[in-house]
């Protein structure tokens, strides 16, 4: 049987009867009252790695939440490949703008809408069943290992110390890793380039307790004032950022990169009209594209204090909050970026309040060879799954591990994602394409069919 119509014989009942039930478990990593879901979530893969096929899978205990590590041997002389994955999803709120239940699936309109649709339950499992219709149909000629982490959307706590603690364990020739997008539907396309990030919170205090704005206002500092403001300096006019020696490792990318991003399908109206935009903003003296691919930012993913219920209340607040965060590029080192955002905050801050900035959690860049046998492979792997030769590109998110697999384990990450930037990930009414999803497991299938073959 041809590789499609395997999938497409089998596609509604893994959904149904092994996908559904993982993505009903609410693994939210970042609240603690859900310990007890990564664990049910980490058992579940296990049971369905083996029922994939693999010949052990266990769940393996880490200083965060646990991992699980599952393996399956066709020849001790073949090369092998490590998927690897995380069964972790964001948290759901606002509850509000879902549309259905963040942790019941279902189907509409060719999609599949649920938390984790794409990232990353739904992508780790094209790659399951990619090596299972290999493995059923007598294609699989390469050793294959799993390892599913707990916690990459909080920047894998524990997992870096885990693969070190486990070189020999996770030992292979390439990693396989489903947990990015292509640029389009239609559009094929596999990541060379991920950027790095790095994250901190920053604590504006100014009086000992909250204060009456209009007996103290003029008098005394509001931190939530002076918070806004040192984040509003942190970029100028030209959307660049200020701190100083911000861009001294910063990649310059080739003009003959630059020309190749450039011929990505992109329209700005269209892309600010599918975000609800007017108009598009960022980093003078590039492309949109490029903005989101080769050039670092800085954002602010949250910020509080004062009073914030309903109705008003004037209150001269004694503290403020903020959560920030940079994308990198290649070569920028995160501890380092880390250690200079510290110390341009506390140094321009104003001495009317006090400041804290306490770092997070960070990663490094990657750039993926488009050389590499295993490159090669999953480009005619995505051909065949979707009729056309799939477009090499950067893109702007992170996924700190992958760096770390390349300095601990000295192993290439192939980055065969098959999200889209439709599918809400982090987002209320998170989904994923049915037709994609199949077409995912078909490339991953075909790229086993062909990668260890003699």
């Amino acid at each position: 049987m041809e590789t499609k119509q395997y999938v497409a014989a089998h596609l509604e009942s893994w959904l149904r009867d092994e996908l559904f039930p993982l993505l009903r478990i609410p693994s939210i990593s970042a609240q603690p009252e859900h310990a007890p879901d990564m664990y049910a979530c980490a058992r579940k893969w296990c049971e369905l790695l083996l029922a994939a096929g693999a010949d052990t899978a266990e769940l393996l205990e880490t200083t965060a939440n646990p991992v699980v590590f599952a393996a399956k041997q066709v020849d001790p002389d073949a090369p092998t490949v490590l998927v690897y994955a995380h069964y972790d999803v964001m948290p759901v709120e606002p509850l509000d703008l879902w549309h259905t239940d963040p942790f019941e699936p279902v189907i509409r309109d060719g999609r599949l809408w649920v938390r984790g649709a794409d990232d990353d339950k739904g992508q780790s499992f094209l790659q399951v069943k990619g090596f299972e219709t290999a493995l059923r149909n007598g294609w699989l000629h390469c050793n294959v290992k799993f390892l599913f982490e707990g916690g990459e959307e909080i920047g894998s706590p524990g997992l870096a110390e885990f693969c070190a603690g486990h070189r020999e364990m996770l030992k292979a020739d390439i990693i396989l890793v489903s947990d990015n997008s292509m640029i389009g539907r239609d559009v094929p396309s596999i990541t060379t380039g991920l950027r790095g990030l790095a994250y901190w919170e920053i604590e504006v205090t100014g009086p000992e307790r909250d204060l009456h704005s209009g007996i103290f206002g003029g008098a005394v500092a509001n931190p939530v004032n002076v918070l806004c403001k040192l984040i509003a300096d942190i970029t100028d006019a030209d959307g660049h950022i200020t701190i100083p020696h911000f861009y001294d490792d910063v990649e310059e990318v080739s003009a003959a990169e630059r020309a190749m991003l450039a011929q990505v399908p992109h329209d700005d109206k269209a892309y600010a009209e599918s975000l609800g935009v007017k108009a598009l903003c960022g980093e003078k003296g590039y492309s949109t594209l490029e903005r989101t691919a080769i050039r670092p930012t800085f954002d602010v993913c949250g910020i509080w204090g004062g009073y914030t219920a309903e109705g008003s209340k004037t209150v001269l607040p004694s503290k403020a909050t903020a959560k920030v965060s940079c994308r990198l590029v290649p070569h920028q080192q995160h501890e380092k970026i880390s250690r200079l955002f510290i110390d341009y905050i506390h140094a321009v801050a104003p001495d009317c309040v006090s400041v804290k900035v306490t770092p997070m959690h960070g990663g490094e860049g990657y750039v993926c060879p488009i050389d590499m046998p295993a490159y090669r492979i999953a480009e005619r792997a995505y051909e065949k799954a979707f009729g056309k030769r799939p477009l090499a590109v950067r893109r702007g998110g992170s996924i700190p591990v992958i760096a770390d697999f390349e300095k601990i384990l000295g192993i290439k990450s192939l980055l065969m994602g098959f999200g889209l930037e439709s599918n809400a990930i982090h987002s209320p009414n998170e989904n994923q394409q049915l037709d994609i999803m199949e077409k995912g497991i078909v490339a991953v299938a075909e790229f086993y069919r062909e990668f260890g073959k003699r």
